[in-house]
């Protein structure tokens, strides 16, 4: 079955995903993924999917808190500085 969106509409919708927040972000992409069929090897690597599993109750659980992506990008520039 082939998709009914273009490429564009598909992009666009992923521009919008990125305006949610951490824990809208993290409930939309499980959603998705729960509509792949476990039949399909696109999610070959089971170590990546234990570790996002785990992260993931962290979250829910409330052991860690989300960090804002701006506020990621800000350490890694931050980081990226003061190696040069």
């Amino acid at each position: 079955m082939g998709s009914v969106l273009g490429m564009k509409d598909l992009k666009q919708i992923a521009e919008d995903a990125l305006h949610l927040t951490v824990a809208e972000r993290v409930t939309l992409a499980e959603s998705l993924l729960l509509t792949v069929p476990e039949s399909e090897d696109i999610l070959v690597d089971t170590e990546i999917l234990d570790e996002a599993e785990r992260r993931l109750a962290q979250l829910r659980s409330g052991a860690v808190k989300p960090v804002p992506a701006s506020e990621v990008i800000d350490r890694a520039r931050s980081a990226i500085r003061s190696r040069n």
